[in-house]
């Protein structure tokens, strides 16, 4: 230990600044409390901003001064938001110890901080044991500087590491920069030559304009050229015509001189002659003057002639240029008049088609009004028709009845006194609870078989309740077997009816629905509006008959997938006696209840809705059974190999986490997808059996019991009550539990009643009249739904993806949508006619920010998705159902914002005008959006990425594993 201490105290005597040359101050041992605490806060700024309380903390522990709440305190109160807070609340807490805390503090100030126990007490620091004022034991103190010293060591190290990393992204940027230079020099120099390419381009563009200008000057000069070669042709031919005009005129002289010569000799005794001798000398002067002046003239005409001779080839050598030009013209001039022609052809021909189709349509629409106008005359005339069966039928049927009536009157008198009595009682029982019905509806018809001739009435009557002959067990009679074949074939007739038309699930004569939770009234769900079920052609038989304790006289089996069958039937019961078999379906069952006719459709219904409806059955009652003997024996034979427990199937997301319980209950979170398999398990009767669903295939994974719809309602509404009182704790445990609740609720309200297949409505009590008889208005109700009935689906091609929070979804958007396997979705122009027609088929998913018509359309989406890459949408939470609608389900992610993880976003946000309170801001309003949305999401924790990078790769990661799995999708609740 003494090796260690001295080794030790040799480390820290070598510590940099603490071995300063200063004076020497009074001994700390012989200083006052109030003096140590005078040096203590004239030196207390200095210290709050230079010392670090959790270096300081572990020696003042170990010296007693300070106890572990106070290291607490100072350490995770949210009242001290920096570190001088932190140590000046320190030091307060010391002061509170006296000379001790004020000595300790001091010592540790001498490990920690010599430079500063230098600057505060102005000794010079040291190690040695006799310096240390023995709040702590030498072998405690000992051990202390060895930990201390080894912490030191360890920092040292790791400064060192980060040292040597730091001096190797030194050296990486470095070599960064070294590039960038290297590619600035590189891109200087291509700058300089494309200045110089620049500068040699605008050169040889002058160069051209002065080539040019004086090919311009050439041809003035041409031009100027030509105009005087025309002028010394024709100055030419002048002078030709003048020399032809001399020579002309000297051949007439010589001629007239041959003539004058030979008058002259045959007369030259001629008194004439002297003045003819004078004229011909005239002439000879003229003409030798003429030969004189003629060999110039014909140089000078010679050399004009030569020059007009070359300019003369040289414009016929540009004539025949200008004809081969004017050829090629004449060519294309009669290339575009034949397309001319060919267009104008084309023309006349769409004119005769578009006046052949509009006589076309014409004579359609004529023809559609005379059809309307015949259908119409045969709508009369069917109608007049049907008037008159209908009256003939309901003679035929009085007729009937009145048979039916004599017949019994004949049974009752054969029986004896005692089973006319019985037979009179139980007779006046039903026709009293079919005449009280029949109270109920004073304007209904009396036939059934009126809705099958006439069927555009059904929907006026459907709350109406056909006529049927009542089975009475009191009226059995050997003597029935007495009536006729025909009689005994209508009797049948009338027990077993016509097919059983589609018609409301429930119904009620006074038009007001059975409200409320309790057992005597109609559970909402099965007021439920489902699909039509397509109807199976079968002849279904109604039989009436007294109900009381229908359960005890039936037992069902099967559910909403099979159909519910009559398994058992006790013996000696009304149901046994009016012949009532197993392995027939049961379709309805119509009742009385509260002087209400009530009517309850149970063909595709669970087994649970079932027996709860059969066992509202208190009185008389019509049911509807179907034979359907080998669904039924194929329904046994499959829970007899225990491949199904029942005939319940359907699928459920979860709103509300469930933990699991004793005897097999079930663990499930918020948004699971659930299989229900039995709505009444064996030996439960408030819990179904469901398993857990493989995301990516219809595969039941884990299975147990949960609680069925109204036992897990009211586990939602006092979670809810927890929530809503955890809320008014302190703030801080108010955030906690106000995050883990937020994942363990989701609280789904529908726009309109009845149209959730699971329906629960909470009403409030005061509005309940049940003895009164007046019709009440329609009340309103809180919707609480713990499960949502959801349907698979299974896209083919890759899906769209939609990113949450807005703000941030619109800088991912153009990075993600760069990636391989990604693209943009971009915006069209349309049209305003065009635009107005895509409103009215709904084709359009959200207008675009840039306005003009723009906007984000279904087409565009499907094109994107027909390549097989993944279409990014730059859009909100408005477009998720108008995508459901044309049957596309987007990938929806949400990247839940905090404070901290908004800040790594600030550069991206402040590029994109947005910050970060608008991030959160947004994050805040639309993550309670989500749960109404009828699909899944994906959600992103704020801390599993770090930076933009980073991010984009999650993102990749989680659409690559969303696309596999499977798309479950609940009824849209806003929208029919």
């Amino acid at each position: 230990m003494d090796g260690k201490s001295s080794k030790l105290f040799h480390t820290h005597d070598t510590l940099g600044m603490a071995r300063e040359c200063v004076p020497e101050g009074q001994d700390l041992k012989e200083m006052g409390e109030e003096e140590l605490w005078e040096l203590i806060n004239d030196n207390r700024h200095r210290i709050s901003l230079g010392v670090r309380p959790c270096i300081l903390i572990p020696y003042l522990r170990q010296a007693r001064v300070l106890t572990e709440m106070d290291e607490d305190e100072i350490i995770s109160c949210h009242n001290l938001t920096n570190r001088c807070m932190r140590t000046s609340y320190m030091l307060d807490l010391l002061r509170t110890q006296g000379r001790n805390g004020a000595v300790a503090l001091l010592e540790s100030l001498m490990i920690h901080y010599p430079t500063l126990y230098t600057q505060v007490t102005g000794r010079k620091p040291s190690t040695e044991p006799s310096r240390f004022s023995g709040l702590i034991k030498y072998s405690e103190l000992t051990e202390y500087l060895v930990n201390a010293v080894t912490g030191m060591q360890k920092e040292l190290q790791e400064a060192r590491c980060e040292a040597g990393r730091m001096t190797a992204r030194c050296t990486s940027l470095e070599s960064e920069i070294r590039q960038i230079m290297e590619q600035e020099e590189k891109s200087r120099c291509y700058q300089s030559e494309n200045e110089r390419m620049r500068r040699h381009l605008c050169a040889l563009q002058r160069e051209v304009t002065k080539l040019k200008d004086e090919k311009c000057d050439l041809y003035v000069c041409y031009t100027a050229a030509i105009e005087e070669k025309s002028a010394v042709n024709t100055r030419l031919h002048d002078l030709n015509l003048q020399v032809y005009q001399l020579q002309t005129e000297l051949q007439k002289a010589q001629e007239e001189n041959e003539f004058q010569k030979r008058h002259s000799l045959s007369s030259a005794s001629t008194p004439e002659t002297p003045q003819l001798q004078e004229e011909v000398r005239s002439l000879r002067c003229q003409l030798v003057k003429a030969e004189k002046l003629n060999p110039a003239c014909q140089d000078i005409l010679a050399q004009d002639l030569a020059e007009a001779t070359g300019i003369q080839v040289e414009l016929a050598e540009q004539l025949r240029c200008y004809r081969g030009e004017n050829e090629q013209l004449l060519r294309e001039k009669k290339e575009l008049v034949d397309h001319k022609e060919s267009l104008s052809l084309q023309v006349q021909q769409l004119t005769l088609d578009c006046n052949r189709h509009q006589q076309k349509s014409t004579m359609i629409q004529n023809q559609m009004r005379e059809l309307q106008a015949e259908r119409d005359q045969a709508y009369l005339s069917r109608d007049e028709a049907q008037a008159t069966i209908a009256r003939i039928l309901a003679e035929k049927d009085t007729l009937r009845c009145q048979l039916v009536e004599l017949q019994e009157k004949v049974l009752q008198d054969k029986c004896s006194p005692r089973e006319k009595r019985q037979s009179s009682h139980e007779s006046e029982v039903s026709w009293e609870s079919l005449g009280s019905s029949c109270e109920e509806f004073p304007n209904r018809r009396r036939l059934c078989r009126m809705d099958a001739v006439n069927p555009t009435s059904w929907s006026s009557c459907n709350s109406e309740m056909p006529w049927q002959v009542v089975f009475d067990p009191g009226m059995q009679s050997p003597h029935v077997q007495s009536l006729s074949a025909e009689g005994r074939k209508f009797y049948m007739q009338m027990a077993v009816g016509s097919e059983v038309k589609q018609t409301p699930r429930f119904s009620s004569s006074n038009g007001t629905r059975a409200d409320g939770l309790s057992k005597t009234s109609a559970p909402p769900f099965l007021m439920r509006s489902r699909p039509k079920a397509i109807r199976v052609n079968g002849r279904v038989r109604t039989i009436s008959f007294q109900g009381e304790a229908l359960l005890s006289q039936l037992v069902m089996v099967g559910g909403n997938k099979t159909g519910v069958f009559v398994h058992q039937v006790t013996e000696g019961s009304a149901a046994h006696t009016v012949g009532i078999s197993p392995g027939a379906q049961i379709v309805e069952v119509k009742y009385e209840q509260n002087q209400k006719a009530l009517r309850m459709v149970l063909e595709d219904s669970t087994f649970e809705e079932a027996m709860w409806a059969l066992g509202q059955v208190t009185g008389f009652c019509h049911l509807s059974l179907r034979p359907k003997q080998d669904d039924y024996e194929a329904l046994l034979q499959q829970l007899q190999n225990n491949e199904m427990s029942s005939g319940d199937s359907f699928y459920v997301r979860v709103n509300m986490s469930l933990l699991a319980g004793p005897s097999g209950t079930l663990a499930v979170a918020c948004n699971d997808i659930l299989h229900v398999t039995n709505t009444r398990p064996a030996g439960t009767e408030d819990s179904w059996h469901a398993s857990q669903v493989h995301p990516c295939q219809l595969l039941d994974l884990q299975s147990g019991t949960v609680p069925n719809y109204y036992r897990a309602q009211r586990l939602l509404i006092q979670a809810i009550e927890d929530m809503s009182f955890q809320t008014k704790k302190s703030q801080k445990a108010g955030r906690v539990v106000a995050q883990s609740q937020q994942k363990a609720v989701r609280v789904v309200s529908t726009g309109r009643q009845g149209r959730n297949p699971l329906w629960v409505s909470v009403e409030d009590k005061k509005t309940k009249n049940t003895e009164s008889g007046d019709t009440l208005a329609p009340r309103s109700c809180v919707t609480l739904m713990p499960y949502s009935l959801v349907t698979p689906h299974y896209p083919p091609i890759c899906r769209p993806i939609l990113l949450l929070p807005t703000v941030l979804g619109r800088i991912l958007d153009n990075k993600l949508g760069g990636l391989q396997g990604f693209q943009l979705c971009e915006p069209e122009a349309l049209s305003p006619s065009d635009h107005a027609a895509r409103v009215q088929r709904s084709e359009i998913l959200e207008e675009s920010e840039q306005g003009g018509n723009c906007c984000y359309t279904l087409q565009s989406v499907e094109k994107i998705m027909k390549k097989g890459i993944h279409c990014v949408l730059p859009l909100g939470l408005d477009c998720v159902r108008r995508l459901h609608r044309a049957k596309i389900f987007p990938i929806i992610i949400f990247i839940r914002q905090s404070a901290r993880s908004a800040r790594k976003l600030r550069s991206k946000l402040q590029r994109h005008s947005q910050s970060e309170e608008q991030l959160l801001a947004c994050s805040r309003s639309e993550e309670p959006l989500l749960d109404k949305l009828p699909c899944l999401y994906h959600s992103m924790a704020p801390d599993s990425w770090c930076d933009q990078t980073s991010l984009l790769t999650s993102l990749r990661t989680i659409i690559w594993e969303e696309q596999k799995k499977i798309v479950w999708v609940e009824p849209d609740l806003w929208h029919p």
